[in-house]
């Protein structure tokens, strides 16, 4: 695909971002574009490799390698390379229903299986992605597709996150009349609220795409808390014909250490939504880290949001603790292509504080042990030890303190962003769904019928905290089996 031996012709490029300490005055997307002609020639670096990896969309060594929703990357690079920008739109939308979404938030496992990674690095896949369906907006290609016929059937969807709209796109593209109910005032669930604007722009972007989906026939309805006392679990199984649970898993891992209810300690999701609500509504009704010194418990791309978005603030520092030991440069002899690279990395938020501060913003092998307060209650330090990780009585690796390596930090703002538990607990007790060991719904993967007939579940509510993308992939999957309940057999892919 592509050019034959463009591979050997043509260096990776990827578009510039904007400088860091002009972007972080203002919520902005801080990525550029590159011109068609650059984006064609990254085109003809796909290789005719005869066995592309990228769209393969399996899990090694437990995680992501290829497109977990399998798109034709060699397909659309070849036709973007050979300038058939709307072809390449075709075929993007084969195996996508929101590219303009994955291709600035995902973090491109694509790329990381990439043939031409093995030796070089990879096609910049992601960058073309979003290129091709920015594209086909500019060009007006993009238009609400109805369905030719409607089944009669309705279908409920609980949660607007990705999985739940994916699962309502291919849901209504089968004929069914569909309604996504979210708790929140605004549809996108956590790329709304989780995902900052300078990532994923709220208006242009993702109200961009309700906004076609509403035209296309699905119906939103916010500030509906399924499972309460005006949407209970049984109205919503009575007036429809069938229920797909798409809630996400936002149970936040607590750090119940002492002096944890001391005011200035926040579960990040709380600081981004509370941020991002104030953006649109343009309030100051938000959690400020102006002035202060702000520690980040917790690395990931939740962590390195909330780096970025406590620099628009203004804080005086910011420092993010992470327990595991920093990843190498390279690939580690036990990480061999094409799984996932677990390599270092330097995000957006982390290039910003550098350039703010001078230098990157994380501490590895370090953990809090203690928080420490003034006398009205307020946050004050954080008390911090470095660690170690060994092996206790049963042979599993664990943190251990380093003794003479305590420190006690300033702060007045601590966020914390060690990950997610699972899903919340009342919406399934409403339902009286079957819970796994983790405590997810019970729902098997590729069938995601759950323990009562005619209610399915997707995306983390079922497999747990995990990307983007694979929150689409199950979408797709639970719609297809839904239609299949509803029709007897299904079309949708």
């Amino acid at each position: 695909m592509g050019k034959p031996t463009g591979f050997m012709e043509y260096k990776r490029e990827v578009p510039a971002d904007r400088e860091p300490l002009e972007r972080v005055n203002d919520w902005n997307e801080f990525h550029l574009h590159m011109p068609d002609e650059e984006l064609r020639t990254q085109g003809a670096r796909c290789m005719d490799c005869g066995v592309p990896f990228c769209h393969s969309g399996v899990l090694i060594s437990g995680m992501a390698s290829g497109c977990p929703i399998n798109n034709l990357i060699p397909e659309w690079n070849d036709l973007v390379y050979r300038g058939l920008w709307h072809q390449a739109l075709d075929r993007l939308l084969r195996t996508n229903n929101f590219p303009e979404f994955t291709g600035r938030v995902c973090p491109a496992p694509c790329e990381g299986s990439c043939t031409l990674a093995s030796i070089d690095p990879a096609v910049t896949i992601k960058n073309i992605e979003v290129s091709i369906v920015e594209r086909g907006f500019e060009e007006g290609w993009i238009v609400p597709a109805t369905p030719r016929v409607r089944t009669g059937k309705k279908v409920a969807v609980v949660g607007s996150g990705p999985a739940g709209l994916s699962a309502a796109a291919q849901l209504n593209k089968g004929g069914h009349s569909v309604t996504v109910f979210e708790r929140a005032d605004l549809p996108g669930g956590l790329m709304m609220y989780g995902i900052p604007n300078m990532k994923l722009d709220k208006r242009h972007v993702l109200l961009r795409r309700i906004k076609l989906m509403e035209a296309e026939g699905i119906t939103f309805v916010c500030n509906a808390d399924i499972g309460g006392p005006d949407f209970p679990t049984t109205k919503l199984r009575s007036d429809f014909d069938a229920v797909v649970v798409t809630t996400g898993a936002t149970l936040p891992r607590d750090l119940p250490i002492d002096g944890r209810a001391l005011k200035g300690i926040h579960f990040a999701m709380e600081f981004l939504t509370a941020n991002t609500k104030a953006l649109l509504n343009g309030s100051d009704d938000f959690i400020s880290a102006k002035g202060k010194d702000v520690i980040i418990i917790g690395g990931g791309d939740t962590g390195t949001d909330c780096v970025g978005t406590s620099l628009r603030h203004g804080c005086s520092s910011v420092t993010q603790l992470e327990i595991m030991p920093r990843s190498p440069e390279g690939r580690a002899a036990d990480n061999p292509w094409p799984e996932w690279p677990k390599t270092h990395k330097v995000d957006y938020g982390q290039e910003e504080a550098s350039a703010r501060f001078g230098s990157d913003p994380r501490v590895y092998l370090t953990t809090a042990t203690r928080f420490e307060g003034d006398e009205n209650g307020a946050l004050k330090a954080v008390h911090t030890v470095e660690v170690a990780w060994q092996k206790n009585d049963t042979g599993q690796f664990v943190p251990q303190p380093v003794p003479g390596t305590e420190q006690t930090r300033p702060a007045q703002l601590v966020l914390l962003a060690m990950g997610f538990l699972g899903p919340e607990q009342p919406l399934i007790d409403s339902f009286g769904l079957e819970q796994d060991q983790r405590s997810n719904i019970k729902a098997e993967f590729d069938v995601y019928s759950t323990s009562i007939p005619g209610v399915f579940a997707a995306g983390d509510c079922r497999r747990g905290q995990s990307l983007v993308v694979w929150a689409f992939n199950e979408g797709r999957g639970a719609a297809r089996e839904c239609d299949r309940y509803l029709m007897g057999s299904s079309e949708l892919p």
